[in-house]
């Protein structure tokens, strides 16, 4: 017996190993940018890779002051594009989970099933049409070009329904329907608030994706005043080639741009919740 329960801790080592190997793996690239952030511009290439350096301040205030400070007209955009796109997908992914999840209708597996496989459509290969859609309409370089693709998104929708299905019982929606309730009513009062853990998670994946996106806003924008964080940090990038300098203002960029990604899922993991039918019990 003895014998036994010395393997068992050891036997709980490996996988503890391995997520900890996983996560150093992970946040090794965010350590380094946060570090070659805090160097001016002689200690970046002088000093070695992990050693902090002294000039976080001043390549935060060159940043802030270049081209009349553009860095902050990206970061708005970028979080209209993530925030307004990750809202209105949510919400249409929301509806459409639950509609597919609770209601019988002619079509409704061949549309499930039409929505599974626009997952395993990259969405390199849809930037092109994309493009060349929205310039006939004439809303290429606009706002609306990024906006309005991000919204339909199958995968959300597919989560939408996986959990509109565990979580909302059949039974109280017939128990709320013999009180009189309607099916709006049913939905947005009954339905939603058990389904916002998962509403949550789709919200924060959308978000992610959308704030990280590079390739659409870099196809569908010429305006660079209308350029997301991804896009204008890559002009300067660009630009560092024949001005050394502006590397500093990128890895500053780059590390303030991760910066909100992390307050958000801090900020939102407590909506996450195990039990699915709390609000049910309520």
């Amino acid at each position: 017996m003895a014998a036994v329960s010395h393997r068992k801790p050891l036997a709980g080592l490996a996988p503890t190993a391995l997520l900890l190997l996983g996560a150093l793996y992970c946040l090794f690239p965010v350590g380094w940018v946060l570090i070659a952030a805090t160097k001016s511009p002689g200690e970046l290439f002088s000093t070695a890779t992990l050693a902090f350096g002294t000039g976080f301040l001043d390549n935060m205030a060159e940043l802030f002051a270049y081209r009349d400070g553009v860095f902050w007209l990206w970061a708005a955009n970028t979080l209209l594009y993530a925030g307004g796109g990750a809202l209105l997908s949510t919400a249409v992914s929301a509806v459409s989970g639950y509609a597919l999840a609770k209601y019988r209708f002619r079509g409704r597996n061949l549309i499930f099933n039409l929505l599974i496989g626009g997952i395993l459509v990259p969405g390199v290969v849809l930037a092109i049409p994309q493009y060349l859609l929205f310039s006939k309409i004439g809303l290429a370089d606009s706002h609306w070009a990024v906006l309005l693709p991000q919204i339909l998104h199958p995968y959300g929708i597919y989560l939408a329904r996986v959990y509109a299905t565990a979580a909302v019982p059949d039974s109280l929606l017939e128990a709320g329907r013999i009180d009189g309730a309607g099916e709006g009513r049913l939905m947005a009062r009954v339905a939603m608030p058990l389904m916002t853990p998962g509403m949550v998670t789709i919200f924060l994946f959308q978000f992610v994706a959308i704030w990280n996106n590079f390739l659409l806003p870099f196809i569908m924008l010429g305006d660079d005043g209308k350029f997301p964080l991804t896009v204008g940090l890559f002009t300067l990038l660009a630009a560092g080639a024949n001005q050394p300098a502006l590397y500093n203002l990128i890895l500053t960029g780059a590390f303030l741009s991760i910066v909100p990604l992390i307050a958000l899922f801090l900020t939102m993991q407590r909506y996450w919740k195990t039990d699915l039918s709390s609000g049910a019990v309520k």
